[in-house]
């Protein structure tokens, strides 16, 4: 029977990948990239421009808004609809609530 210390045997592809892609933070990156493709498929495109995903913390969205006017538009009246729309758009990731920001 061989040790642990001593096994060379061949690691398994997925573990080293994992590995990789936390150390790198490629894992980060491909999580904000469907965050942001999340909001794109439910804001529309004039609010799109205007908006960036910043990150999502504990179950709380994060979103950059560009103006004051549109930060009240989408905090006051949009906020329940855009959590339902992204908790069907992100079903792996839970949205509790989105605050947003303004840029600046």
């Amino acid at each position: 029977m061989r040790s642990a210390v001593a096994d060379n045997s061949p690691e398994n592809l997925s573990d080293v990948l994992g590995r990789l892609f936390a150390a790198r933070g490629w894992g980060r990156l491909s999580e904000r990239t469907h965050l942001e493709q999340a909001w794109a498929k439910v804001v529309p495109p004039e609010v799109l421009g205007r908006t960036r995903v910043l990150a999502l913390r504990r179950g709380v969205l994060e979103i950059q808004v560009s103006d004051g006017i549109l930060l009240a538009e989408l905090a006051g009246f949009q906020k329940r609809t855009l959590i339902g729309l992204l908790r069907d758009a992100l079903s792996s990731q839970t949205i509790t609530d989105i605050r947003f920001r303004r840029n600046g």
